[in-house]
């Protein structure tokens, strides 16, 4: 069995989804939770179309159901988890009719889904924005994570969690510490053993204290806290929440520097920018896939004159800023730097990636490499630390609908493009050229709307004019458009910056909007 929730997989991860089509020829069952009926639910034997905002309640109203009918693994839950009794507890309230109450799933669907994946030898959860993009975002995760649990569904061939990764190699980024608790490796910066391994390696004292995300930083760049900001291959000008607030944190800095291989928005106002080669295809390195394997990548292309690698500029900064010992190294010298300090990748050898990758922990030269992270739970005793459920409740949009704002716009990708269109929007596809706002047929009459007319949009935050469009995958209430094309319709103009308190994701999913006729 096979769940997509959150995601529209046949669009935004096409070759990812290839596979899965396999698995269905094979006999595998796809059911598809999304609030609109995207492409991907159209392969799918179910269709689970939730209220935005609800997949808390929805797994939670799942979970119950499975408990109830006996179909929880018993023997998994004792001798491998932690907190399940609290945690049944908490679930308790949302029966089949609460779930159809606050997720407007009908309660026949509910306790289908429920029997079948409570019942399924192997099941896999896949995830992508549609879970992480709201302002509870953790406890989303956490309530698929608890499914797992609840059915033993981990740690074994054909049964697991996926995040499927929006780009290439953010799993790599995560890998190498660009996140605010982690050191490379992820290694707590909390721990006083993993800092004092990089303080021996560098000679350095390592600060203690967790670091900023990225909506935290751009709140201490709006109120003074934060004066330089270095942007990497980012364009958060037009991707994240809450536009104005974005630019107005940006316009506080005193110095935003930024490296890029294109003049985004962002590079435009920013005080220096450093050209930046194309790292799939000019330079050396490293990806890590989101099954954790670590694959070669090597130049194709020479970068043109001027351009320059990102690590290349990063160590002349550093020996410019006083790091002497940060000399020029080869892409497989830094990664053998990375290895005497990150012991999950301590194994990995550029000659044994050369091969076919390979998938951390890989401790030593003579390991193989871990295939199934979390194996260790059907070890008798279990190695480690046992699995914990979670206590997570439903919770609503921050930007709730009102007679004001009484439509429910969600934002998300298209097949066509990408992101906030750097790439993909500099030369014309012949599929979609421009941004509209899909609304179902129900609401264009309504609201008195012909198919290509401009309308104004307004949120709580601000307004934007795009073509209106009708299109069957939305329902009555929910409306939907993309950030891909940014520089004709600004989409997070309209989005709230109300943000997840440990990882700092905005909602990007969930914003309240009216939409207006245009005179």
């Amino acid at each position: 069995m096979l769940i997509l929730w959150g995601s529209n997989a046949r669009e935004t991860h096409p070759i990812m989804f290839h596979h899965m089509l396999a698995g269905m020829r094979n006999g595998a069952q796809l059911v598809v939770i999304d609030p609109r009926r995207t492409a991907t639910a159209q392969w799918a034997s179910d269709h689970l179309a939730l209220e935005v905002g609800s997949d808390v309640a929805l797994s939670n109203a799942i979970a119950r159901e499975i408990i109830a009918g006996g179909m929880h693994n018993a023997e998994f839950i004792e001798h491998a988890t932690e907190g399940f009794d609290e945690y049944r507890s908490s679930v308790e309230s949302y029966t089949l009719e609460e779930g159809e109450r606050l997720t407007r799933v009908p309660a026949e669907q509910i306790q289908r889904l429920a029997r079948a994946y409570g019942q399924a030898e192997k099941a896999i959860i896949c995830w992508t924005l549609g879970i992480t993009e709201h302002h509870n975002a953790v406890d989303n995760v956490h309530a698929l994570i608890n499914l797992a649990l609840l059915c033993g569904h981990v740690g074994r061939y054909g049964s697991g969690l996926d995040p499927l990764r929006g780009q290439n190699n953010v799993q790599g980024g995560g890998d190498m510490g660009a996140v605010p608790l982690h050191l490379p490796g992820f290694q707590p910066v909390a721990d006083p053993d993993a800092r004092a391994r990089f303080e021996q390696a560098y000679g350095v004292t390592m600060p203690a204290n967790r670091g900023m995300n990225v909506t935290e930083m751009l709140a201490a760049a709006d109120d003074g806290r934060l004066k330089v900001l270095y942007v990497i291959g980012e364009n958060p000008a037009v991707s994240d929440a809450d536009t104005h607030h974005v630019e107005r944190a940006l316009n506080n800095l005193d110095l935003l520097a930024v490296q890029e291989i294109f003049m985004t928005r962002t590079a435009e106002l920013a005080d220096v920018v450093l050209p930046a080669a194309v790292g799939w295809c000019e330079s050396e390195g490293t990806v890590t896939s989101s099954d954790r394997r670590v694959q070669r990548v090597r130049a194709a292309l020479r970068p043109p004159d001027g351009v320059r690698d990102d690590a290349d500029v990063l160590q002349e900064l550093g020996q410019r800023l006083g790091a002497s010992w940060w000399t020029q190294q080869t892409a497989k010298q830094l990664w053998d730097e990375l290895r005497t300090v990150s012991p999950l990748h301590g194994g990995m050898s550029y000659e044994r990636l050369d091969r076919a990758g390979l998938q951390w922990p890989c401790p030593d030269e003579t390991h193989p490499g871990t295939k199934f992270l979390h194996a260790r739970l059907w070890q008798r005793p279990v190695s480690g630390r046992r699995a914990p459920f979670k206590v997570v409740l439903h919770e609503p949009p921050a930007d709730e609908i009102d007679d004001e704002f009484p439509l429910m716009l969600t934002t998300g990708r298209r097949l066509d493009s990408y992101n906030t269109g750097v790439q993909s929007g500099r030369f014309a596809t012949p599929l979609r050229t421009s941004e509209a706002l899909l609304v179902c047929a129900e609401d264009m009459q309504r609201l008195g709307l012909v198919d290509g007319e401009r309308v104004r949009v307004r949120s709580r935050r601000g307004e934007v004019q795009v073509a209106v469009r009708t299109d069957q995958t939305v329902r009555p209430g929910l409306v939907f458009m993309t950030p891909h094309f940014a520089d004709e319709v600004a989409t997070n103009m309209l989005t709230i910056n109300a943000t997840d308190p440990v990882a700092g994701t905005a909602e990007f999913k969930a914003t309240a909007v009216r939409v207006d006729r245009i005179a």
